[in-house]
């Protein structure tokens, strides 16, 4: 499995210490999200990237202090979400702001490109479904 971790620079200085933005982890989320004709990029009103399809939300960077950094929300058809938390509880989780919505949370560190591009695809149907589009 290939992890989608940033690659770590060999100078450390004390602004190369600091976390840099959680949405700069987005981007490969963005690539592989804008495959699909009916998915937009944008962002939200704090200013950090969303992905949306016919202009319902689809994926985000989790912005809430319970999730841990670097981690997706997405949104997931309800029958999908235990079966992923039950699977691979150390690629997805939930806390309790979260758990009332129909999304999964995603440590982005621990999911590889193809498991990704899955899950992206699982979120575009349910965000078809959630905007009263066929699904294609």
């Amino acid at each position: 499995m290939v992890a989608l971790e940033r690659p770590q620079s060999d100078i450390v200085t004390p602004m190369a210490t600091e976390r840099l933005p959680r949405w700069d982890a987005f981007g490969i989320v963005q690539d592989l999200g804008l495959a699909w004709p009916d998915v937009q990029a944008g962002t939200k009103y704090d200013g950090s990237p969303v992905l949306t399809c016919h202009r319902c939300f689809m994926a985000g960077m989790a912005m809430h202090g319970s999730a841990e950094p670097d981690t997706l929300v997405v949104r997931i058809d309800g029958d999908a979400r235990p079966w992923l938390l039950d699977d691979a509880a150390d690629t997805y989780y939930l806390t309790s702001y979260y758990e009332p919505h129909p999304v999964v949370l995603v440590r982005l560190a621990r999911i590889d490109r193809d498991a990704l591009l899955d899950l992206l695809g699982m979120a575009r149907r349910a965000t078809l479904q959630k905007a009263g589009r066929a699904q294609g």
